[in-house]
This record gives structure tokens, sequence and C-alpha cells, in this order.
């Protein structure tokens, strides 16, 4: 029974699976050991005391692993044995830098572990070894094991390249990388510098989009390497997780935009414009997704966008290269190379190709190769473009060349023709000098007979003024005759008793009461002061009459002088007089105004003619009778720095429709032979001479009101 017992357990423990061990024979080696990892497959832990105690894991049976993405830690074990007569101490490289946290439990002497954390979580100042990588102290004693445990997370793709070298190992291998990287860096940077230079010299935007996909490629790269977090922003973690996404989405924008200049997407694919927007709105977004922390996503978008968008480019451009555009084989050839380094990059994380020096640079080297071809194929474009520049001003030369013998062809008919245009032009100008000539004659003629009629109209006016007074006079001279007469008979009567020595003093006196009381003295006398008084008045009236027409017409001033506004409308008033029948009232509201720099003359001769226009509306409307209105108001304006003068009637008033037309010479509404149409004009032109202006405001059947602004002072 004992027998059979013993068989049937060594039967279970044959088919219960196996723990594998890393086994170190020998010091100075540097050993791929992904395929010793045990990952952890039981329920979500996040306790260690738990998980190291638990027997759920499995073998994940590949050099280097591929653990993909994970929302949650991803634990992992790894047992190691020293199997050499030596103590070890060596180094547990993790050599992909993009890990957000990765903690090791190290075993104690007396059983118990001490974790170290590294990551992106943290300062890189704070990382013993200053690589990009993770780095591990493990010590081990001579025929001694030990079971290591890691606790790894992180939001992006997880993909453990684990080494476990010597020291001299590890730094020999970092040397190398640090060296690939920095011709890669190196090469990244003199190609920008350089088209830099060519973007300020040719001034072609292709230049600056390829400046900036070079730049965000290069740090794109440097960041997956892991030298971004190192040497740009070591003291930023936030930044370090996400600066390979946001970059990279950057690379995809700036590519995008460099292959719409280079392959000049407007003119040999304009469809294809929306499907680009579309993918540079997906890298914006994978930007937007990154900076507010949603970094899974933003990884995801970023992938997916840069493969599709990839793809797409590559399409298009070798749909351009055939059919015609041969600038577009650089562009091919370049992103198939690029293509196929990420490809062999991927195939390596995947496990289908070994994990070496090449297939880990990959994308570096492929990049290196694209940057090169999109370069050449730049100065190509700009060759291109300069042989049809060259070809096209050798087209213009030749046009120029034929345009001028034919302009020196047309020159010879045109000169004859000039000459014969210029004598018809002589003859036309000849005949349009005589015409302008009695053109001239004609307004003189005209405005001579505006003159005339006004002159008439004023000789009317003043004729009618002096008429009343003067025959007040020769009305009174026979009666004054008459009574002079009697006195001077009187006297002689008086005389004669006088010195008559026949009669005595009292019978003098009787005789000369008498004759007297039979003339009627006193009467006489009444008489006498009466007629004096009312010839006086009609020569004083007459006098009054004559200095308003010598203060209307100022004959004596030809020149700008000083004069009172108000004096001029009270002149014009007086000679208009006969004019405006009792039927008519007026108002004068006449304010205190400064004397004014003007020609007095001709601002009343302005007053004269729109004051006889409102009499003649007022007439139209009322027909002599009662109930005409005329207003004359003057003052000063607000700024104090001119005089207005308004004119405001209530007569028919004027039309909208002829409103702007009532300043145009020889235009009237009045019947033939009331007007010649050029009143307005002249006191329109008299008043714009002063620097002034006419306001005119009116209403069909209310009246019109006409409001003058002169200046005070003229300027030269």
């Amino acid at each position: 029974m004992k027998r059979w017992f013993f068989l049937i357990c060594l039967f279970i423990f044959a088919y219960l699976p196996s723990r594998a061990q890393l086994t170190i024979d020998q010091s100075g080696q540097r050993l791929l050991i992904g395929h010793m990892l045990e990952r952890y497959t039981g329920p979500e832990i996040s306790d260690f005391s738990t998980v190291s105690s638990s027997s759920a894991f499995q073998p994940l049976n590949s050099e280097v692993p591929n653990l993909g993405t994970s929302p949650d830690a991803i634990w992992l074990r790894l047992p190691v044995k020293n199997n050499t007569k030596q103590d070890l101490d060596l180094l547990l490289e993790i050599a992909y830098p993009l890990l957000d946290e990765i903690e090791l439990y190290s075993p104690n002497e007396n059983g118990t572990y001490r974790s170290i954390r590294l990551g992106e979580h943290q300062n890189f100042s704070l990382r013993k070894y200053k690589v990009p990588n993770y780095i591990f102290d493990i010590h081990l004693h001579c025929q001694s094991e030990k079971v290591f445990f890691l606790r790894i997370k992180s939001v992006e793709q997880i993909i453990l390249p684990i080494y476990l070298s010597s020291e001299r190992k590890f730094m020999t291998q970092m040397n190398n990388d640090s060296l690939l990287s920095g011709i890669y860096i190196g090469i990244v940077f003199i190609m920008a510098i350089y088209n830099l230079f060519l973007f300020f010299s040719v001034r072609d935007k292709g230049y600056l989009y390829y400046v900036l996909y070079v730049v965000c490629a290069g740090i794109t790269q440097m960041g997956i390497k892991g030298y971004s977090f190192q040497y740009l922003w070591p003291n930023w973690p936030y930044f370090a997780t996400k600066g390979p996404i946001i970059f990279g989405c950057l690379s995809g924008l700036s590519a995008l935009l460099f292959a719409g200049s280079f392959l000049q997407l407007q003119k040999n694919a304009p469809r294809s414009k929306r499907i680009i927007t579309i993918f540079i709105v997906l890298f914006a977004l994978g930007t937007i997704l990154a900076l507010i922390n949603l970094t899974q996503p933003a990884f995801f978008v970023m992938q997916v966008t840069t493969g599709i968008g990839s793809l797409f480019v590559l399409y298009l451009s070798y749909r351009i290269m055939i059919s015609g555009y041969s600038p577009a084989k650089y562009f091919v050839y370049g992103w198939t190379v690029l293509l196929l380094g990420s490809v062999v990059f991927l195939l390596k994380d995947y496990g289908i190709l070994d994990y070496n020096n090449f297939t880990s640079n990959s994308v570096q080297i492929a990049s290196v190769i694209e940057m090169a071809l999109l370069s050449f194929g730049l100065a190509y474009s700009i060759n291109i473009l300069k042989q049809e520049k060259d070809e096209s001003q050798k087209r213009e030369l030749a046009i120029s060349l034929e345009n001028e013998q034919l302009i020196r062809e047309q020159n010879t008919v045109l000169e004859q023709k000039v000459d014969e245009r210029t004598h018809e032009l002589k003859e036309s100008n000849a005949s349009l000098q005589t015409t302008l000539a009695h053109l001239k004659e004609a307004q003189s003629q005209l405005v001579e007979a505006e003159k005339m009629a006004s002159l008439g109209q004023l000789t009317a006016g003043v004729a009618h003024e002096i008429n009343n007074p003067i025959n007040f006079v020769t009305s009174n001279v026979a009666p004054l005759k008459r009574d002079i007469k009697m006195i001077w008979e009187t006297l002689d009567e008086v005389e004669r008793i006088a010195f008559n020595t026949d009669l005595s003093d009292s019978e003098k006196q009787l005789q000369i009461k008498k004759f007297k009381d039979d003339l009627d003295i006193g009467y006489l006398k009444t008489e006498v002061d009466y007629l004096l008084k009312g010839m006086d008045e009609g020569a004083h009236r007459t006098a009054e009459i004559v200095k308003s027409l010598r203060i209307f017409s100022r004959v004596d001033e030809d020149t700008l002088k000083f004069a009172d506004i108000n004096e001029g409308l009270t002149s014009t008033m007086i000679i208009l007089n006969s004019l405006i029948n009792n039927s008519i009232e007026v108002e004068k509201n006449l304010g205190n105004l400064p004397r004014i720099e003007c020609h007095a003359g001709k601002l009343n001769q302005v007053f004269l003619n729109i004051i006889t226009n409102a009499v003649y509306a007022i007439d139209k409307k009322f027909g002599g009778n009662s109930g005409g209105q005329l207003c004359i108001e003057t003052g000063l304006t607000a700024d104090q720095s001119a005089i207005f003068v308004k004119i405001a009637d209530n007569g028919i008033g004027i039309p909208e429709s002829i409103r702007d037309r009532i300043f145009e010479p020889f235009f009237t509404t009045k019947d033939v032979g009331e007007g010649t149409g050029l009143g307005m004009s002249i006191a329109y032109n008299t008043i714009a001479k002063h620097h002034g202006k006419i306001i005119v405001e009116s209403e069909v059947g209310e009246g019109t009101a006409f409001t003058l602004y002169i200046p005070i002072q003229q300027t030269n």
C-alpha cells in the first residue's frame, strides 16, 4: 500500500505545473529574462502580502513580454538562483522608459520584503542611476535563491524588455544606446536647423512645416527612449507621461500640414482636404485628452489616427506620383521606409522578430532615412519650381519682345491718328472758346437782367415810399402861401393904421383889433404851425428813406468791412414797405449782434431776394387777404463764431420734389414774366463767398424758413 501511495503521489506531482527559475551559472553576463517572468492571474489584489503568498502565477514564456494596456496594476514574479561560488551584485534593468510606475519587492535576510519604486510619477533626479531605463540593484549570495516581485502600472502599452546583467555590461549597453540616440538627435537637429535657414531664404511654407515635423518627431522618439524626461523636463513628472502622446499628436499634425504643402493637395487632390481635416481634428483631440489627464483614450486616439492617417497619406502620395507629379516619389519612398521601420518595431514588440539593437531602433533609423528623403524632395521641388520659373520668364521675354515689336508698329499708326485728332481738337477748341465767350456774355447779360429787375423792384418801392411824404409837403405849400400872404397883409394894415396921424391911440387899437377879428388871426396862426409841422415830417421821412437806400446799397463799400446786419435788415424792410401791405403781419426779433466782416450791400441784396420771395408766397396763399405772417429773427450761434438770420413765412411752401433745385440758375416757380430764376442762385453764391451756408426748411401749405449762417470774421 505504501508503494502504491508513493507512485500515485509521484504521478500527481509530475502533472502539476512546474515553477520556472532563473539560474545564473557565471558572472559578467547580460541576460534577457522576460521568458522567466510569471504573471499573477488571480483576482484583482493590491496587497503585496496576499499576492506574494498566492499560487495564481503563470509563466509568460516570451523573451520580451507584451502585456498590452491595463487600467489595473500588473504583478510579476521572478525567482532567481545564484549557482556560482561567489556573491553577485547585479542590475535588474527594465528597458522601457514609458512605464508610469514600477515597484520591485526584494527579499531581506530575515524573509521580509522591502520595496523600491521608480517611474515617471517622480522627478528624474530621485533615481540612483541617471539613465532613462529603470534600474534596480540585485544582491545574491553564492548558492542562494531569491524570489522577486514586480508591480507595474501604466496607461500606455506595457512592454517588458527586462535584463539581468552586471554593472559593466549594463554601462557598455547604455553607452551604445546613448551613442545611437545621440547620433539620431544630432541628425534631427542638423535637419531642423538647415531647413529652417532654407525657409528664411526661400520663404516656402513647406520648409517650415518640415522643420516642425522633424522637431516634433525627434522629441517623440526621444520621449519613447526616455531622453525627453531625462534632459527636457526632469522635474515635471506630470508631462513625462503625457509628453510622448502630445508630441506624437503634434508630429502627426505637422506631418499632415507638410504633406498638404509638399504634395500640393489643394491642386493635386482637392477632395482629400476634408479627410485631412478630420485627421487634424483627431490629433487635436488626442492632445486635449492628454492635457486633461485622459491619457489612455489619448494614447488610443494617437495610435489609431497615426496608423490610419499614415496609410491614407501614403496612398495619396502614390496616387499623386503616378499622376505625374515627380516630387511625390520622395514622399512615397520616405513614408514607405518610415512605415516599414514602424512595422519592424511593432513586430519586435509582439515577439515575432527578435529584440535586438536593430529592431529596437528601427523607427529611429527609418525616421532618419525618411527625413533625408523628404529634405531631398523639398530641394527637388524647389528646383522644379525654379525651372518652371525660368521657363516662364523665357516665355514672358519672348512675349515681351513680340509686344515690343507690335507696340512700335502701333506707335506709328497712333502718331498719325494723334496728329489727325490733334488737328480736330484744335478746331473743336476754337469753337468751344467762341461758345464759351458767348456763354460768358449771355451770363453777364442775365446777371445784369437780374440786377435790373431787382433795381426796378427797388426803384418802384423807393418811389412809392418817397411819393407819400413829398405829396404831403406839396399839398401844404398852397395853404401855407395863402396864410403867409394874409400875414403880410396884416402887417401892412397894422403899419398903415400905426402911421395914421389922424387917429388917436385908442382908435388905432380899435381898428387893429377889428381887423384881427375880421381876419381870425388866431386860427391863422394855428393853421401855419400845423402846415409847417406836416412839411417838416414829410422832409424827415424822405431823409430816412434816402438814408435807408444808402445803407441798403452800400455804394461806398466795395471791400470787406464790418457792418451791422440788423441795420441792413431794417433798411431792406423800409424799402419793401410798399410791398408789404397791411394784410401781412411782420414780426421782428433782432438779437444783440456784433458787427460782422462782410460785403453789406451784397448781403442786403440776399435779404431783399428772400423777403420778396416770402411776400410772393404769402400773396399766393392768401390773395391779399389778412392772415399772412413774416418773421425775421437774428442771433448768435452756440459757439458765437457766426450769426444767423432766419426769415420765415406761412406761405404756400416749397414741394420736396423741387427743394433741391431752388438754388439752380434759371430755376423758378413764378409765372412767366414774374422772375428770372437767378435771385436765389445769386443769394446762394453770395453766402458761399462769405463762407456761410443756407438751410431751407419747408412744408407745402404751411410755409418756408430760410436760415442764413454767416461767420463773424472772414478767414483768408
